[in-house]
């Protein structure tokens, strides 16, 4: 059973450098608007780990890391799928496709991400602001 709250060290090993910076980017992002508990699980079949943003019992989202790859997870109910498609054309061609491909389930649009740089950065806030207004100024 590998530890459940990773080293800065153990993620390195896991997703690389260059990935690593990038996780540690967006983490810094997210909490920089966000006031939320942080729970590290394992990440199931898939993943290695899941870092999840939750406040009150819901999620916000989630970050997924394995070897050379990490996601990042926003679910979009009924409401909010709503207000992306709404706005669906100020978003990049990548993140439209990615919603267009998403699978939808009985609790909502299931959008994975697995971001190499930081450039969707701006819409993934976006899309959680969509979720939950940013609770930090």
């Amino acid at each position: 059973m590998l530890d459940m709250v990773p080293n800065a060290e153990q993620m390195i090993t896991l997703v690389g450098e260059p990935l690593y910076e990038i996780w540690t980017r967006l983490c810094a992002l997210i909490d920089a608007s966000y006031s939320m508990e942080r729970l590290w699980s394992s990440g199931g079949k898939a993943w290695v780990y899941e870092y999840k943003y939750r406040r009150g019992g819901k999620t916000l989202c989630a970050l997924y890391a394995r070897e050379n790859c990490i996601g990042f997870m926003i679910i979009l109910g009924k409401d909010e799928r709503l207000k992306f498609e709404t706005n669906k054309a100020q978003y990049s061609k990548e993140v439209q496709r990615i919603y267009d491909e998403a699978k939808t389930y009985h609790d909502g649009k299931w959008l994975m991400f697995q971001p190499t740089d930081t450039s969707l950065f701006e819409e993934f806030m976006s899309l959680l602001s969509i979720k939950r207004k940013p609770n930090r100024k």
